[in-house]
């Protein structure tokens, strides 16, 4: 496990135009480097804030997006094109008005897809996903994404990870159904813990007054179990982004005074 990094931002549009301008960045090394990029990507207001800056930012058109792996890190179990879906919200935000390749835009099952109500034959198809697009070079059952991005809860849930319940416990799998969880609604799909640390960078997200004590615990060596965020990390770099809202209970030695 490596040091989180942190960075603080004035406000939460800075934070998520700061964030998008540094996404653009890294896709396009990626795909300079090696022909291509993989990113994960999450919902709730952070990360549609970060697709919505990235949409108006003039240099993403230095992304080659046809070359672009898209996942996502967790989704609300719910027919596909529901407004309360993760991909749904993703699309409206960017990724309708960027020249995607669609088979390379890797949404997860909707409820009223193929597994219906079997949240769990869902999880193992997004799995069984994952592992086709692994390859020998990523070393396990998911590719080596290059970055994959959190938002993080109140409670310090991250993807569809909540404290105390048995997805965030899980130790083998890469996604799982997620049931009774305490935010609406109860079923979902996730990415576990291990493949979330399957990506070279996790950049964790936490803007608002209401992500204080979360980002506090998280990274006050709080126990995964306990405080999910706290066990999100990448093999190369863990980044937390957040506003000054977010990092108010945070001791300032724990990022330096030149944070934008």
């Amino acid at each position: 496990m490596n040091t989180p990094q942190l960075v603080v931002h004035r406000d939460k549009e800075l934070m998520a135009q700061a964030a998008a301008a540094r996404l653009i960045t890294k896709i396009v090394d990626a795909q300079a480097s090696r022909g291509y990029a993989s990113i994960v990507l999450t919902g709730g207001r952070n990360g549609n804030g970060l697709l919505a800056a990235l949409a108006a930012a003039p240099a993403r058109d230095a992304v080659d997006w046809a070359r672009l792996d898209l996942w996502w890190g967790d989704e609300r179990y719910l027919p596909g094109g529901d407004p309360d879906r993760n991909d749904t919200q993703a699309r409206a935000a960017l990724l309708d008005a960027v020249p995607l390749d669609p088979a390379r835009v890797h949404a997860m099952p909707a409820s009223d897809g193929p597994h219906g109500a079997d949240v769990e034959a869902a999880a193992e198809s997004y799995a069984a996903e994952l592992a086709k697009a692994a390859g020998p070079e990523n070393h396990g059952p998911v590719p080596a994404f290059d970055v994959l991005m959190l938002g993080v809860g109140p409670d310090t849930h991250v993807a569809s990870l909540f404290p105390e319940l048995p997805a965030v416990r899980e130790t083998e799998r890469t996604v799982v159904g997620v049931h009774g969880a305490p935010k609406p609604p109860p079923t979902r799909i996730s990415l576990t813990l291990p493949a979330i640390r399957s990506a070279r960078e996790v950049w964790l997200l936490a803007a608002g007054e209401d992500k204080a004590q979360a980002a506090a615990i998280a990274l006050s060596g709080a126990g995964e179990i306990q405080a999910p965020a706290a066990g999100a990390y990448g093999r190369s770099r863990t980044l937390w982004l957040l506003d000054s809202a977010a990092a108010s209970q945070l001791p300032r030695s724990l990022y330096p005074p030149a944070s934008a």
